[in-house]
């Protein structure tokens, strides 16, 4: 077993049972093209993070940008959003009669999911 740099722990991953693939099939959000597939959880868990491991290896060594982990990324709180025209005077509309700015009417509508 290759021992697992700590960057790479960091990544989001999940491991969900695939019943198509009657096998535990790991995902890891950073990135997205990659799984892996075995017979337990934990088996799967290692095999994306040592495939990880690689892939991070292969990307420094052509000198391309390895993905930073969403746990350590800093966001600013801005969010630039395209909507239609239609939802964009509802949500103005539903913001005014609540006597709410659009900003803060789409936030906390967000917020409540």
């Amino acid at each position: 077993m290759t021992t697992i740099e700590a960057s790479v722990t960091h990544y989001r991953y999940a491991v969900q049972w695939s019943a198509e693939d009657e096998e535990f099939v790991a995902t890891v959000a950073e990135f997205p093209s990659l799984s892996w597939l075995a017979d337990d959880q934990i088996s799967a868990l290692t095999g994306l993070e040592e495939l990880v491991q690689s892939v991070i290896s292969d990307m420094r060594d052509s000198g391309e940008e390895v993905p930073e982990p969403l746990a350590t990324r800093t966001f600013s709180g801005r969010l630039n959003l395209r909507v239609t025209p239609e939802l964009h005077r509802r949500i103005a509309l539903e913001a005014l009669e609540l006597g709410k700015s659009i900003n803060k009417h789409a936030s906390d509508r967000l917020a409540a999911g």
